[in-house]
């Protein structure tokens, strides 16, 4: 039983709440919005709520179970007796509740659920539970969330830090394995020890963001969170939930956001959680061919169910009103939306057009978007979507699925595939690069690279680049000024940034011994200088969803295999930036590019500089530009490219505004 009890007084933060949901108790409204699917914080009326009725302390208890014959609350206030405390079922809603006199804050529950269907008995963990016990055990815990918050400065302000045209370069975090404690059997970093130690280390690397992998109960540690069994608990793995909220407060009290990832696509079959909750396919379909996924060995929510999306729904904005998230990433968008995913002939069926799209699900997500977005203008919602479905960030009302950002796979997958040849046979592959501007502005795009890629016999991004170890550090530096050069937010996974050489592993840490070595700190200080400039320059982060904000100075040159673009300010709409990226590693000296502006460009950074651990071949700062007109443009510049080398230049224009 947990012993960290906080006092049972609720601090809520200023948050909107739907009407009829201020108290304890199923009103008629509360009936009506969740059995209409509307029901957006179904957390305030569910699960186990301590309370006072008629001046007698105890704890208020709520679970749908509507093909149930008999429900009754289990737990340390009855011993577990399953006959205790029945609850009794609200009209045809499918709802039961009950108060529990002698139950307290702090001791553990299920629900002992007897079916009317096949006689089927079963205890389950209550699914709108804010705290579960340590995994391996399986039971929810009567907890309250009050806490007080410090991050009022970051709340008001978001809605900048969160925008479009904001610098959003997002740290991905595994919490369990970001750093373990060798002297205590390797355990990992608890909520608090995380809010010293990572709060530090992002504000010293300049990101402006952290996405979380899901932290919201899981029963496999190797699922990495992405079987979730407990929709609105933090796991328990790394402290309580006003630990984790801790955690949050920290990191915005340094001006820095949270993201959390969360799996509305799937849930693990155990059977303590949402799996055949009431003898019944409830949550999931009942035909494997629509409710079970054939990768995952998970269930699939059913999108059409109207109390499945007020579930899912309310789900999305617990962690928006009590957690103060600043966004939400949607995993396996992809697998939400085709009924065909992952599937062969026969092993899915059409809708009701005979078509292969998820039309509930569809619909479930642009009510997902819409409901946050009412709510919470100032956060990000985030797609990881890996088709060519259209418009999965634009609003709604204009067709689109409602989403504020979405991963660029595809940018993900042509660019590793580039700079994973051999430099030699680049040239004959200079497409993979270029290719991603023709659709860069379909979408507001998150330029990722994650975790997946860095798993399951991927290798780490280091191993990935060809060469020997002095190319390989070369290539990786310029893979991620390429990423940073282009237009779009960025998504490091922890560990990159280091340059690891083996892949993540969930049951060790990121390899932070490496950060004693030359060629490694090198790399960390490339990212830390690489973020600088994206917060600092205008042009690197303004425009990132516009198409006013990118020109191409030359995509032809695969003979040198060079290429070269403008970033520009979208409100000034004059050049700022000039970077080229020699994907060889031989230096090209007096290089010759065509520019806008005349005058003076300022060499503002150099992925082969010393302090990197590059060779130090550069521009002395500064090159100057002559009146010869190149690439539709009236000047030029002739820098000196280094090898497996990017150079940003800045206009002495821009820079001097």
């Amino acid at each position: 039983m947990p012993t960290d009890v906080p006092n049972s007084r609720n601090v809520l933060s200023d948050r909107p709440s739907s009407p009829a949901i201020d108290s304890v108790g199923l009103t008629p409204d509360d009936l009506h919005l969740f059995n209409e699917g509307t029901h957006a914080r179904l957390y305030l009326k569910l699960g186990a709520h301590a309370t006072a009725i008629n001046h007698q302390s105890g704890v208020h208890f709520c679970v749908w179970a509507p093909n149930a014959a008999y429900v009754s609350v289990i737990g340390d206030f009855n011993g577990w007796t399953r006959n205790a405390h029945p609850l009794s079922q609200q009209g045809v809603s499918g709802l039961w509740e009950g108060f529990v006199p002698a139950a307290r804050i702090g001791q553990c529950y299920k629900y002992h659920i007897r079916s009317h269907v096949n006689d089927y008995i079963v205890e389950k963990a209550d699914p709108f539970a804010v705290r579960a016990e340590v995994s391996p055990k399986t039971a929810s815990v009567v907890w309250n969330l009050g806490y007080d918050w410090h991050d009022g400065d970051w709340m008001s302000s978001r809605a900048q830090r969160n925008a479009l045209n904001a610098p959003i370069s997002v740290y991905e975090v595994h919490l369990g394995s970001w750093r373990r404690v060798p002297e205590e059997g390797f355990r990992p970093l608890s909520y608090r020890e995380l809010a010293d130690q990572l709060t530090e280390y992002v504000l010293r690397m300049r990101f402006t963001h952290v996405e979380l992998l899901p932290i919201m109960e899981h029963p496999f540690t190797g699922s990495w969170g992405y079987q979730t069994t407990g929709y609105f608990a933090p796991t328990s793995r790394q402290g309580s939930p006003q630990d984790f909220m801790h955690l949050i407060d920290a990191l915005h009290q340094q001006g820095i956001g949270v993201i959390l990832d969360w799996v509305p696509s799937h849930f693990p079959n155990d059977e303590h959680g949402l799996s055949f909750f009431d003898g019944t396919h409830l949550y999931e379909h009942a035909d494997p061919r629509l409710g079970f996924h054939p990768d995952w060995k998970s269930c699939i929510f059913n999108y059409g169910r109207h109390e499945v999306r007020s579930f899912l729904i309310s789900s999305a904005m617990f962690w928006l009103d009590r957690y103060h998230a600043d966004g939400i990433r949607v995993d396996a968008v992809a697998s939400m939306l085709y009924r065909d995913y992952s599937r062969k002939d026969g092993e899915w069926l059409p809708n009701e057009h005979g078509g292969r799209e998820n039309t509930d699900a569809i619909a479930f997500l642009r009510r997902l978007n819409e409901a946050v977005y009412l709510s919470y203008p100032d956060v990000q919602t985030i797609a990881e979507e890996s088709t060519a479905w259209p418009m999965v960030s634009r609003p709604t009302h204009a067709g689109g699925l409602g989403f504020g950002l979405k991963w660029d796979m595809g940018w993900m997958h042509d660019t590793l595939r580039y700079f994973e040849r051999d430099p030699i046979h680049r040239r004959h592959h200079q497409n993979n690069l270029t290719f991603r501007m023709v659709y860069a502005f379909n979408e507001n795009f998150m330029l990722p690279l994650s975790h997946d890629e860095v798993v399951h016999g991927k290798s780490s991004l280091l191993s990935k680049m060809p060469g020997d170890d002095w190319q390989k550090f070369a290539n990786l530096r310029l893979l991620y000024s390429y990423m940073f050069a282009l237009p779009g937010k960025k998504l490091l996974f922890m560990g990159n940034e280091i340059a690891s050489w083996d892949e993540w592993n969930h049951d060790g840490s990121v390899d932070w011994h490496l950060e004693q070595y030359d060629r490694h700190a090198g790399i960390q200080r490339l990212i830390t200088d690489l973020n600088r400039l994206y917060r600092l320059l205008p042009a690197l982060h303004r425009a990132d969803c516009e198409p006013s904000g990118f020109e191409w100075i030359d995509i032809q040159d695969s003979t040198n295999t060079v290429i070269s673009f403008l970033r520009l300010s979208a409100t000034q709409g004059n050049p700022e930036l000039a970077i080229v990226f020699n994907l060889t590693p031989i230096p090209r000296k007096n290089y010759r590019i065509g520019v806008p502006a005349a005058g003076r460009w300022v060499e503002v950074f150099n992925s082969d500089a010393e302090c990197y651990g590059g060779t130090g071949m550069g521009n002395m700062g500064t090159v100057h530009t002559a009146p010869i007109a190149l690439h539709g443009h009236p000047q030029s510049l002739e820098p000196i490219l280094p090898p497996l080398g990017a150079i940003y230049l800045q206009s002495a224009q821009t820079a001097a505004r």
